[in-house]
């Protein structure tokens, strides 16, 4: 059997505090009217009966507390004790009040049961059974003469039979919403370990570029400079690499990241003139996306400006940090920046978008540049990263209008659950208790066509209300208004049309079943309103029977344990209901909230495991041993092998870096990616693309370009690309007039050809310095067959 889930959990622990609430008090107050209703010579004795019952009573009260320290066995016992010392005392007290507080006591001891024991419903049974077991053995000791009476057996069977179905209905709903909202829960959970993905995938591209890709490329691109740096710097690439990227929790002092701003060595050096406001603390992941950026741009400035000085700024505004970095090198035109280059693209701009911030880069030939990151957040440094809440922090508008659809999803369905439930104990009790009792007492009634016309409209009112609720629409303000006020009427002509004596009496059948009709009008409303029904109903019945003449106190006391028992019991039904609907609703909401957010933080951190270590396995074989190399002085950027196979993988960096762009014709962008960088090492390319283009998955594109990818970044100075596309085919190749050779190149290049082109046939022709590669793919035919 599944684990309740949070709706169906707290319902049923509702139910159990509400069942052992309304018994004990039910107990307490009956039986301190049974106890001032006896006589003088039977009161020492009834007490004595009913003291015990009491305390158990309080006993099981406090267990809802502490139910580690009481057994079930112990707690089943206490129950059984309330209904044994109960049923006893009835021949003790005597007479119709003794039989009214019994029957009071003991039913609403019976229907509580099935909601304390409702996960164990043998044990309810046996409490019930155990419970008209005693209203028969203390009618047969208060009455020894005559027999048993079967009425209030009866009518104990059906409340069981009623409150049992009752909780079954409110549960099935509340299981109900449970999965619906699961199911929707399910679905934003994809949606967001997809977006965490792509922000993590986004980040890990970025930091490829601004470390490994920008080192290999560095180094392919010639010899005769200062290679201090390159040690140190291909070790940082390596750690940045392994490092798991993921949503970073907490605040971070800004203000301290940016004063760890590396500045270069050697000729590549920037000095920095800083100016920082500080401390500026924001969340960690802004902090972090403007910390790279930075590094990034100083990057540049080295790479590009023609300047070996810098000024970085940082300052606090509207709640949020401004970070500037301006140089006055040669500047540069932003709009002439080809899309595909990433440096300012992706390691500053997309970087800051995808953190909730904003980059600008201002420039102009020979005016200098200048940087600016800007974060705001709503709530400042207090929020955190990855969205997560402090306590005392307000949720953002997009989580806080979610939760609040959540509950009200919930709190409808608890509501129709709890309006069914009501709606089948009025028509069950009305077709049965109320209508024998109609039947039987005809003669009693003045008049009688009076009361049958009152049953007629109540069930009428039911049957209009039921009518809206079976259609999952709710009952609208005219018909729920003049339902309540035909309810009314009703309390009225039966109490004013029934004798004095016999109020709440067998025959008095409306008093009972009235306020359930009631009920279920009400349940969507705050519970004062229904109390005020209750209270006009008892009002009218009240005042029909003082206006007979002063009634005795034997009368009074059986009409208050006659209330207690019908209008205490719906009375507490209705706060039961408000209480699901404006307190367990909302907890249900924010308990699966974050069951939600443990499982969806569960995934996202599973998936950026698994996606980590796929994208460091695809490193391992080439890019790794090289930084390996590099960082520790095995292979040297003096040597033209080394710089070759430098600029094969620094190719393959940028096109796994063009993957992500939209663009029409993802395979050309990718191969475009792969030219820019042998133009960089002073290559010429002449590319040329024949035929209409096609779709091509991308595991097909990175073996389609690959070979390319190899050969341009080992070719010296020319090379052909041609890209053929016909109506079932693709076909990449690259004519190279002055290709470098190498043993270990071609190894590497080889088994990377057999790990990843199962898809893809490559023939490759060399001869001399000169060299032929092609790379095809076929489209599968749909179904075998060749619709070209």
């Amino acid at each position: 059997m599944d684990r309740p889930r949070s709706s169906e959990r707290l319902v049923i622990l509702a139910l159990e505090r509400f069942g052992v609430w309304l018994r004990s008090i039910v107990v307490c107050l009956c039986g301190a009217l049974g106890i001032v209703s006896a006589d003088a010579a039977d009161v020492p004795l009834a007490s004595t009966l009913l003291v015990p019952a009491f305390l158990a009573c309080g006993v099981r009260l406090y267990a809802l507390r502490r139910p580690d320290l009481f057994p079930l066995a112990l707690l089943w016992t206490l129950d059984a004790a309330v209904v044994v010392l109960t049923g006893l005392s009835q021949p003790v007290i005597g007479g119709e009040p003794a039989n009214v507080m019994v029957e009071a006591m003991v039913g609403i001891s019976v229907v509580a049961f099935q909601y304390e024991w409702a996960t164990r419903p043998l044990a309810g049974a046996a409490l019930a059974a155990l419970g008209a077991g005693v209203c028969v053995l203390g009618d047969v000791l208060a009455s020894p003469g005559s027999g048993p009476d079967v009425v209030p057996l009866v009518r104990m069977l059906i409340q069981v039979c009623l409150s049992r179905a009752a909780y079954l209905i409110v549960r099935a709903l509340a299981r109900a919403a449970d999965r619906s909202a699961a199911v929707r829960a399910a679905a934003r959970r994809e949606m967001e370990v997809a977006a965490a993905r792509r922000a993590s995938e986004r980040e890990y591209l970025a930091t490829l570029h601004d470390t490994a890709s920008a080192t290999l490329l560095m180094v392919s691109q010639g010899d005769g400079r200062d290679w201090s740096w390159l040690p140190p710097r291909a070790r940082q690439d390596l750690e940045a690499m392994s490092a798991v990227p993921g949503f970073e929790t907490g605040s971070v002092d800004l203000a301290a990241l940016l004063s760890c701003v590396p500045e270069g060595e050697g000729r590549t050096r920037v000095r920095l003139k800083t100016r920082i406001d500080g401390p500026l603390a924001i969340p960690s992941g802004p902090g972090l996306a403007i910390f790279n950026g930075v590094r990034e741009a100083v990057t540049n400035v080295a790479r590009h400006s023609g300047v070996r000085e810098a000024e970085l700024r940082a300052w606090t505004e509207d709640d949020g940090a401004v970070v500037e970095l301006t140089d006055a090198g040669r500047g540069f035109d932003p709009r002439s920046v080809s899309a595909r280059r990433r440096g300012i693209s992706g390691s500053i701009v997309a970087r800051m978008h995808a953190v909730g911030g904003s980059a600008t880069v201002t420039s102009r030939p020979d005016d200098g540049t200048r940087v600016q990151w800007r974060w705001h957040g709503p709530t400042g440094a207090s929020q955190t990263g990855d969205g997560a809440q402090a306590p005392d922090v307000p949720r953002p508008p997009r989580e806080q209008v979610r939760h609040t659809a959540d509950v009200r999803f919930i709190r409808g369905r608890l509501l129709h659950g709890t309006q069914l439930a009501v709606l089948l104990i009025s028509l069950v009790w009305q077709f049965t208790i109320s209508l024998r009792r109609l039947v039987v007492h005809q003669d009693v009634y003045r008049p009688a066509w009076a009361q049958t016309t009152a049953f007629v409209c109540l069930a009428a009112v039911a049957v209009i209300g039921g009518a809206y609720l079976l259609r999952g629409r709710q009952i609208p303000p005219a018909v729920r208004w003049g339902s309540v006020g035909s309810v009314l009427a009703v309390s009225a002509v039966c109490a004013f049309t029934l004798p004095a004596e016999l109020s709440t009496a067998a025959p008095d059948w409306a008093f009972g079943v009235v306020g359930w009709h009631a009920l279920f009008l009400l349940a969507d409303l705050r519970v004062r309103v229904f109390a005020a029904f209750l209270g006009a109903h008892v009002g009218l019945n009240a005042t029909a029977v003082f206006l007979s003449g002063a009634p005795s106190a034997a009368q009074w006391a059986t009409l208050g344990i006659s209330t207690i028992g019908s209008c205490g019991f719906q009375l507490s039904v209705g706060v039961l209901m408000s209480y699901l609907l404006h307190g367990t609703a909302p907890a249900a909401g924010t308990a699966a909230a974050r069951e939600e957010e443990m499982r969806t933080r569960e995934r996202i951190h599973e998936d950026m495991q698994r996606d980590h270590k796929e994208r460091y396995r695809a490193l391992t074989a080439t890019t790794v041993p090289l930084l390996v190399g590099l960082g520790h002085g095995a292979l040297s950027p003096h040597d033209e092998e080394v710089r070759l196979r430098c600029g094969v993988e620094a190719a393959r960096m940028r096109r796994l870096f063009a993957e992500s762009d939209a663009v029409l014709d993802p395979l050309l962008n990718e191969l475009r990616a792969c030219v820019e960088v042998a133009e960089h090492r002073g290559v010429t390319v002449n590319l040329s693309v024949r035929g209409r283009p096609g779709e091509v998955p991308v595991e097909v594109r990175r073996q389609l370009i690959d070979p390319v990818a190899v050969t341009l970044g080992r070719t010296r100075s020319t090379a052909r690309v041609t890209v053929v596309w016909t109506p079932r085919t693709v076909r990449v190749s690259v004519v190279s007039e002055d290709r470098a050779g190498g043993r270990d190149t071609e190894e590497a290049a080889d088994t990377h050809d057999r790990a990843t082109s199962a898809q893809v046939d490559v023939a490759r022709t060399m001869r001399g310095g000169s060299v032929w590669v092609e790379a095809g793919w076929s489209r599968p035919a749909i179904s075998g067959v060749d619709l070209t």
